[in-house]
């Protein structure tokens, strides 16, 4: 074994022990929360955190092992398995992302009847839909026999198949179709629901904008740094919501991108993956797992105080003692900002 092939077991074994505990944290704060089992957003990043559990503890593993070994870790059942699990997780957790891009745009787009469009009946229906895509499309390479050990990418994964022209033929469409259907469909999903939720943002920040500039030259005594201080807040604050959109979708298409346009380019007949370049495209896939937790949960506000209440009910603090009792105007102010977040 070289240097090369060491520093990408190291790395798949910290995105794995860094996927298991950040999503463990995930589960954590909406099994303690009843603030985020109340909110319908809640399924679906419960449904993103399990498959990035399951991905940490069993794929990624199994990777590992065909690192060390260099060659097919386990028997044919369990590397059939293994390459229904791994397309499995991959593809339920592409069309867990749109479904949480969807549930924003409605939340943005429709914020006075969000509660009636986004119920938890229409979010099961949604996850329904994700599990039977992903079940389909991952079941039937196994059936079709088009499942092995890919020393291209050191994992058990579908294979394309090369003892006649027509398998190979019949092997690509489905593919296409697949990563069609998987990849670029969650995609355009996200681009469509985010670009819009982005769009819809702008104009309130812009109407914002003018308000606060009005206010400020009404008020002639106030300070000059103060104006500043104001419009500079504003300026944050479109760009930041310009950047939460590219941290959505960029994360995607960085995670995903390169291993889906590595399978596209493999169908080639003349066009040969270098080793080291699959495993590397496969490590970019795991590390979406270890991202996920950061990019739609544990920062936001409900998730940060999910946090700090169980490290309180851990250490044996009392949230009220350093403070005292709040008073309303602070509780007020409190359930605001959550609903602002």
């Amino acid at each position: 074994m070289n240097l090369w092939e060491t520093l990408l077991e190291l790395s798949i074994a910290a995105i794995a022990v860094a996927s298991l505990l950040s999503n463990a944290l995930v589960l954590l704060c909406f099994a303690s929360s009843a603030e985020i089992r109340a909110q319908v957003p809640g399924v679906f990043v419960l449904n993103l955190s399990f498959c990035n559990i399951l991905a940490a503890t069993v794929t990624m593993p199994s990777t590992m092992l065909g690192l060390a070994r260099g060659g097919k870790p386990f028997g044919d059942l369990f590397c059939r398995t293994l390459s229904f699990a791994d397309a499995f997780l991959t593809t339920n957790t592409m069309l867990s992302m749109a479904a949480l891009s969807i549930d924003r745009w409605v939340a943005v787009v429709f914020p006075l009847t969000y509660s009636s469009k986004m119920r938890y009946k229409k979010a099961f229906a949604m996850l329904g839909y994700a599990w039977f895509h992903s079940f389909a499309f991952s079941l039937t390479p196994v059936l079709l026999s088009w499942t092995d050990y890919s020393s291209t990418y050191a994992s058990c994964t579908s294979v394309c198949p090369s003892h006649s022209h027509t398998a190979h033929t019949t092997f690509t469409v489905f593919t296409v179709v697949y990563h069609g259907a998987s990849f670029l469909l969650s995609l355009t999903v996200l681009c469509l629901a985010y670009l819009k939720v982005l769009q819809v943002a702008r104009f309130h920040c812009k109407r914002i904008e003018v308000v606060t500039v009005q206010t400020l030259f009404l008020l002639v005594d106030i300070h000059p740094s103060v104006k500043q201080r104001c419009l500079l807040e504003q300026k944050k604050r479109r760009q930041r919501a310009t950047k939460k959109i590219c941290v959505f979708i960029g994360s995607f298409i960085l995670c995903f991108g390169p291993y889906v346009i590595t399978r596209l380019a493999e169908l080639v007949p003349s066009v040969k993956i270098n080793h080291h370049w699959g495993v590397v495209s496969k490590c970019l896939l795991y590390s979406k797992a270890a991202m996920d937790p950061f990019v739609y949960s544990l920062l936001r506000q409900q998730y940060r105080k999910a946090l700090i209440g169980i490290t309180n009910r851990i250490l044996g603090r009392n949230v009220y003692s350093s403070s005292g009792h709040s008073n309303s105007s602070d509780t007020e102010n409190e359930c605001n900002l959550q609903r602002v977040s």
